[in-house]
């Protein structure tokens, strides 16, 4: 029988005092739009521990060693409270999400494993978890990084050119009284609007990059930026394949910590913040509270597909839930490596080609008045 899950207050934003003195402002530690105690710091917390719960030492020397190599003030004052409200005698998972920097997913996951003592276990498991989500992240960027930093200067070339380059040559045409070809004509015009709103352009991205970061927790904001990427050809698909990664990732982590199926896609669709995978879990969830099985819930969706269907309704028929989510998050990880080189070898071409047709169009564009100069000077 499942367990009901308690709402959980929300995280509570945290007041910092004014420094007194310089010397305190230089020694605090600057978090922008991001969070103090990150993923990359999550899966080092839960792999030390794991490994030293294993070996036989308790929580309290634990979380005192981890404490004492931890470098940020920052970090060391998290773990130091979590430390104490574990002397005090609250339980392990509750003194994690009293501290506000964890997510009910790995609350729920510890609590199973405190009532089953399988913490040690658990703690592995989210140690793997995060390193594989940091990995995808790690991909994603390694993929991204290169076009965008071509496109970026494609960019501002472009900008140089439509702003100081073609100005010149357009007062020698006009100084000559050269007839304009249609494609001259028009850069022109783009040269002229590059110099009348290029500034404001300029700040508009400014402020979507900015207005993106301080509303990204906006559920609006989120809900139609997700389904605007997963409309995208080609990268709709990648994401959503990361995202089933960590899915079923998530899933065979709670399997092995005995966690009821239908608390399982409870705690996942409260972890994982893509918004059209909530949407699905949602829809499973209340497929199977009418009493139907996960792979028929599944199928309903179109996020899932006929691979992850077939092999729920195998684990369902062999009682191997937890092999067969762990298969599947191995196909998945490895699929998501393998596009995302695939993604950086077809592109880098493609965003040369593109960057260098562009030139070329600028330069043709440029050109072609010079020739009609010279036949009409010679």
């Amino acid at each position: 029988m499942a367990f009901k899950l308690e709402n959980i207050p929300n995280k509570s934003s945290v007041s910092h005092n004014k420094p007194s003195s310089l010397e305190e402002l230089l020694k605090m530690e600057i978090v922008l739009f991001g969070e103090r105690f990150n993923n990359k710091k999550k899966q080092a917390f839960y792999q030390e521990l794991s490994v030293l719960l294993k070996a036989g030492i308790t929580f309290k020397e634990g979380l005192t060693l981890i404490v004492d190599s931890l470098k940020k003030n920052a970090d060391k004052e998290l773990i130091q409270s979590i430390l104490n409200d574990v002397i005090n005698g609250k339980p392990f998972s509750e003194a994690l999400l009293a501290s506000k920097s964890f997510t009910e997913y790995e609350f729920y996951s510890l609590q199973i494993g405190e009532e089953t003592g399988t913490t040690a276990q658990v703690c592995q498991e989210l140690g793997v978890f995060y390193e594989r989500k940091n990995e995808q992240k790690r991909i994603i960027i390694a993929a991204l990084t290169y076009p965008s930093i071509v496109l970026t200067t494609a960019v501002v070339v472009v900008v140089f050119m439509l702003s100081y380059v073609v100005p010149m040559f357009q007062d020698i045409f006009r100084q000559n009284n050269v007839e304009l070809p249609v494609l001259t004509k028009a850069i022109v015009k783009l040269s002229a609007w590059t110099k009348s709103y290029g500034v404001y352009g300029l700040l508009l991205l400014v402020g979507m990059l900015f207005a993106g970061r301080l509303f990204k927790d906006n559920i609006k904001y989120r809900t139609g930026l997700h389904y605007f990427i997963l409309k995208i050809p080609i990268l709709g698909a990648f994401i959503t394949k990361v995202y089933l990664a960590q899915f079923t990732q998530a899933v065979a982590l709670l399997t092995t910590a005995k966690v009821p199926l239908l608390n399982s896609i409870q705690m996942v669709k409260k972890m994982i913040r893509f918004v059209p995978l909530q949407d699905a879990l949602e829809k499973v969830e209340n497929s199977i509270l009418k009493g139907n099985s996960l792979s028929v819930s599944l199928k309903e969706n179109a996020l899932f597909d006929n691979r992850i269907i077939s092999l729920v309704k195998v684990a369902e028929e062999t009682n191997q839930t937890e092999y067969v989510f762990q298969q599947l998050s191995e196909q998945y990880n490895q699929e998501v490596v393998q596009q995302s080189k695939v993604m950086t070898t077809v592109l880098e071409p493609l965003i040369i080609l593109f960057v260098g047709v562009l030139v070329a169009v600028l330069l043709v564009a440029m050109y072609l008045p010079m020739f009609q100069l010279s036949s009409a000077i010679g």
